[in-house]
């Protein structure tokens, strides 16, 4: 059985996302449905699997970082309207035996993913 996981890497300050918001939806012919509402630990992962086991289905996802309120709440000087602020990042999967890793690697700048295991 896979699983869906994810972390926030923090590169402006070289050090895991803590306490960033996460949201997953499922994104379907009808739009999208909220599955799961999550904040990142110290470690900068949430806690438990995003989707596991007969939840992981193949199909289109989203993850929603609010990126945005975790830079403001660590005191950076942002411009108004943010740059970064909601990250959303589309991605399907396909085969629902194998674990899906959907990291987001931030700054107030830019931001990247990669797929992981």
């Amino acid at each position: 059985m896979g699983k869906l996981t994810t972390h926030v890497l923090d590169t402006a300050h070289g050090r895991p996302g803590s306490g960033v918001k996460v949201a997953l939806f499922a994104v379907g012919a009808e739009g999208k449905t909220l599955l799961k509402m999550d904040v990142t630990n110290s470690d900068g992962r949430c806690g438990t699997p995003l989707l596991e086991g007969g939840a992981l289905k193949p199909g289109q996802y989203e993850l929603v970082f609010n990126a945005g309120d975790y830079f403001a709440d660590l005191g950076v000087a942002l411009p108004s309207p943010r740059f970064i602020d909601l990250v959303t990042i589309a991605f399907g999967i396909a085969h629902a035996d194998q674990n899906y890793h959907v990291p987001l690697v931030v700054s107030p700048w830019s931001y990247s993913t990669y797929r992981g295991s």
